[in-house]
């Protein structure tokens, strides 16, 4: 049950300045509108908080509307889009209203001439390309959540996927942006060039902001040709040590590969266990390469460097049906993991990011210190670009278990960031990541980041209680008030 400590607020008198702004159907102070906004897919249930009301803003004037109103009556809006965040983003962690951005699902304007489309926040990440495919393009960089994730949502974590190794995160193929500030002012942020020098750049200063700075009502995103040869397989391996510098070796090679994902022998295991894949039960990396020629020599190249890591099976699907049951399961690996064992239960989701020199090292620390404390940690992802994504599993009714594993998860951020790399790879700091702020950028510039989020928000009005360390024990990063 969501928490109940904002429930008075529900009462019209305190919101009843929605009704100046927005149609009936747009607003609900409903039970369960309300328990549905109470937090994200990272959210657990004893840390959701209850929205006084849901909002659905079906245009840009409607958004800024909306936040002028509520920022006039210190009115906290947390930003809302399909709620597929890992970290507690979404949660509206003061209460206030959550702004669901879903009915602004417009796919505006295609020029496929110039390899761009416009669209509203609220649009899946596949319709995109949907949208574009009969024009032979797509938009390289969904995360592995793009069916059932907004462009919105994955513009505000600065959201990247299985590609990113080829093609960069979502940052890099957003142009513009429109976006509406605390107090209801529409910015425009970026153009669409393909480059520009003109300014400051807020377009990047807004993605990856977690809706704490604005909120992205439209986006230009830059397309990318669909490769002529795509081809899919994957490579076993007897040692995951073997796996992991295999890895490293391909990218350090400059193997132009779309696609590298590692997957170690207890999540493959877990895969086989949920999906009946009948996979080894060994580590293994799954491969794309994507090319308009010579795409075979490619391959080759990839597969001699594996060879020299004494991999034992090196396998390309031959056919699109091979290649998509092939990639099945890593697709519904994070469903696998959560049902796994049913007395243990995932603590939190891990996905550091460091040098790719440092990602067998990282791999191995995180192994070692499951072995030392008796803990399940499966490990697998993004291994192109130093991506690891793990879960430590724990009984949640034994504390000590619960105690040990939050001390892997924490051990395990702290050794990444030490190694030059980060606590969030592609999910945000949200809720969840907050205490390694100052430990990865240095307390200077975490002050530089209040300087900025207060002089665009100086009332904390947008999505309070994210990011920043101190938001943790319930403080609002708000100004200084005039003497």
């Amino acid at each position: 049950m969501a928490s109940e400590a904002n429930d008075e607020r529900a009462a019209e008198g305190d919101l009843g300045f929605l009704d100046d702004v927005l149609n009936e159907e747009q607003v609900s102070f409903g039970s369960s509108d309300r328990d549905n906004h109470a937090g994200d897919w990272g959210t657990p249930e004893e840390r959701e908080v209850r929205p006084s009301a849901v909002v659905w803003p079906e245009s840009t004037a409607e958004v800024s509307g909306v936040l002028e109103a509520a920022n006039a009556r210190d009115m906290p809006v947390t930003p809302y889009a399909a709620g597929t965040g890992l970290e507690g983003n979404a949660t509206p962690a003061h209460g206030g209203i959550s702004m669901d951005l879903t009915r602004m699902d417009s796919v505006l304007d295609r020029r496929p001439e110039d390899f761009q489309i416009d669209v509203e926040a609220g649009v899946i990440g596949s319709a995109v390309d949907e949208a574009v495919g009969g024009d032979g393009l797509t938009f390289p960089p969904l995360p592995s959540s793009g069916d059932i994730s907004t462009i919105g949502g994955m513009i505000a974590t600065d959201a990247s996927g299985m590609q990113t190794v080829k093609y960069g995160e979502v940052r890099d193929w957003v142009l513009e942006l429109e976006a509406v500030l605390a107090d209801g002012t529409v910015i425009t942020a970026g153009s669409k060039a393909v480059k520009t020098s003109s300014g400051y750049n807020l377009k990047d200063l807004l993605v990856g902001s977690e809706g704490t700075l604005g909120v992205v009502t439209r986006a230009t995103l830059q397309l990318a040709g669909r490769p002529e040869q795509i081809r899919g397989g994957r490579a076993i391996f007897g040692d995951l040590e073997d796996a992991t510098a295999a890895v490293f070796d391909a990218v350090r090679s400059g193997v132009d590969v779309a696609r590298i994902e590692l997957l170690d022998d207890t999540t493959v295991a877990m895969a086989n266990a949920y999906l009946d894949t009948g996979l080894p039960d060994a580590p293994m990396v799954f491969l794309e390469f994507h090319a308009n020629h010579g795409i075979e020599e490619e391959i080759e190249f990839c597969r001699s460097l594996f060879e020299a890591k004494d991999v034992e099976r090196f396998e390309m699907a031959a056919e699109k049906e091979e290649m998509a049951e092939l990639w099945q399961a890593r697709r519904e690996l994070a469903y696998a993991v959560d049902s796994y064992d049913p007395d243990l239960t995932p603590l939190h989701p891990g996905d550091v990011t460091v040098p790719i020199s440092k990602y067998p090292e990282t791999v191995r620390y995180i192994k070692e210190l499951a072995a030392e404390h008796g803990l399940l940690v499966p490990c697998f992802g993004h291994a192109g670009d130093g991506n690891v994504h793990y879960s430590v599993l724990v009984d949640p009714a034994d504390e000590a278990d619960v105690e040990r594993g939050e001390a892997v998860y924490g051990e395990i951020v702290e050794r990444a960031i030490s190694w030059g790399g980060t606590a969030t790879g592609e999910h945000g700091i949200g809720q969840g990541k907050r205490e390694y702020l100052k430990a990865e950028h240095g307390p200077e510039s975490v002050e530089a980041m209040r300087a900025v989020k207060r002089a665009l928000d100086p009332n904390d009005t947008l999505n309070p209680g994210k990011i920043f360390p101190e938001t943790a024990e319930g403080k609002r990063v708000r100004a200084p008030a005039d003497d």
